[in-house]
């Protein structure tokens, strides 16, 4: 049997030590902590708050069939700013929310999700989705690699380092963002149209038939059960980075991305606009580079862009186009025809 020299086991060691400390810390630490995504909800980046909630409630502890509806708070405090207090959602419960104004995609976080947790690590979590007809939604794909063989109790702890993309990884007054650039491939969903909210509680069981599952199927482990008037998630707020230019409310002013279509390497799209601006259009391909950028006028009424691609590779790309008062994006497929 060969044996393994000294310098091999100290690259052994790294090499496992890089491994497990990549799984200890995968996603962004909490609050306070340098590299966390937490937004304090003094930031001067939120420029708008929800304005109006429904909330449909859960029971204090789903596993009992005779559990009371969770009773505290009331869905009026989930509006404005946080700190009004705050309507806990039950087991499974969850709420609608929705805005002055359409929240739409811009460069960064688009807006953020605030929770009344007193500590960087008791946390309960949320799923989150969103829509643009207030019929059809579209949720955020969420990560838990949280144990899954002990359950978290009532006043257990999570590392936020172990979770993304859920409601609630951060201690209250910390917003936890999202970017709807994530959702750029749904179809169906105006990501810069952005009319509805909604946070589903996590059921934090880790009984695979009642717990909540992320998007490869993990059981998310959260506090549970949590058998009080208080239970599940504890919505304080919505704070928005980015939404609609009330200019463009009033006008009428339709941003979308029309009709794209290829044809002999041309792409060409709609723009439908009541007003007459400058604006930036650009593809990119997936890995973020720029691949084509120029600049036109639009005019009032209907315009008629068209892009000769010819020399483009085959693949999917990013359309975007943008100006003081608009940020589209659309994925599309590329081929030549």
């Amino acid at each position: 049997m060969k044996l393994l020299s000294k310098n091999n086991l100290i690259i052994l060691f790294f090499f496992g030590f890089s491994i497990t400390n990549q799984v200890r810390s995968q996603f962004a630490p909490g609050a306070g902590f340098q590299g966390t995504t937490a937004i304090h909800m003094d930031s001067s980046i939120f420029l708008n708050w929800a304005k109006d909630c429904s909330v449909f409630l859960g029971p204090e502890n789903i596993q009992n069939s005779s559990s009371p509806i969770v009773s505290s708070g009331n869905s009026t405090m989930a509006i404005g700013m946080p700190g009004n207090g705050v309507v806990s959602l039950g087991d499974g419960g969850y709420a609608i929310l929705t805005f002055e104004r359409p929240i739409r995609n811009g460069s960064g976080w688009d807006f953020a999700i605030f929770e009344n947790s007193f500590s960087n690590t008791f946390l309960e979590l949320g799923l989150v989705q969103v829509s643009s007809d207030g019929s059809n939604y579209f949720q955020f794909e969420s990560t838990s690699l949280t144990q899954d063989t002990l359950q978290i109790d009532a006043f257990g702890s999570i590392n936020p380092e172990m979770i993304n993309n859920l409601a609630g990884k951060y201690r209250a007054t910390f917003g936890t963002p999202f970017d709807l650039e994530e959702l750029a491939f749904e179809q169906g969903l105006d990501i810069n149209n952005i009319t509805h909210i909604k946070i589903i509680d996590v059921i934090g069981s880790i009984d695979p038939i009642i717990g909540t599952h992320d998007q490869f199927g993990n059981v998310i482990n959260d506090p549970f059960p949590t058998p009080f008037p208080s239970s599940g998630f504890d919505l304080d707020a919505i704070g928005v980075i980015h939404e609609q230019p009330l200019s463009l409310i009033n006008n009428n002013y339709v941003n979308n991305i029309d009709n794209l279509m290829i044809k002999n390497g041309i792409i060409s799209y709609n723009l439908n606009s009541t007003l007459v601006e400058k604006i930036n259009y650009s593809i990119i391909d997936l890995s973020g580079k720029k691949i084509y950028e120029n600049k036109t006028i639009l005019m009032h009424g209907i315009n008629s862009l068209k892009i000769n691609m010819s020399n483009l590779k085959k693949g999917i790309y990013i359309l975007k186009v943008s100006s003081k008062n608009i940020s589209l994006s659309k994925k599309f497929f590329f081929k030549i025809k």
